[in-house]
């Protein structure tokens, strides 16, 4: 548990930047898994609450953004 604290308080920018697009890039891609779920339903009228498709573009958006700047940043050292 201490060397991932460590990680973590260490890291450069650009690598925390990274992990979170990352994440933001997983969370697009449950997402999207979610929404197909929802378009694949057996029966119509059981229609859910959650707004993948919005959750979706906005993970994947954001996470492509951040990744950008983090390999800029590990390429510029």
């Amino acid at each position: 548990m201490k060397g991932l604290l460590d990680f973590f308080r260490f890291a450069s920018d650009a690598t925390l930047v990274g992990l979170l697009g990352g994440f933001l890039l997983l969370l697009a891609l449950i997402a999207l898994v979610a929404d197909r779920r929802r378009l694949r339903r057996k029966r119509i009228d059981a229609v859910g609450w959650v707004p993948w498709t919005p959750i979706f573009l906005m993970g994947a958006v954001v996470g492509v953004s951040l990744l950008t700047v983090a390999v800029k940043g590990w390429v510029a050292g």
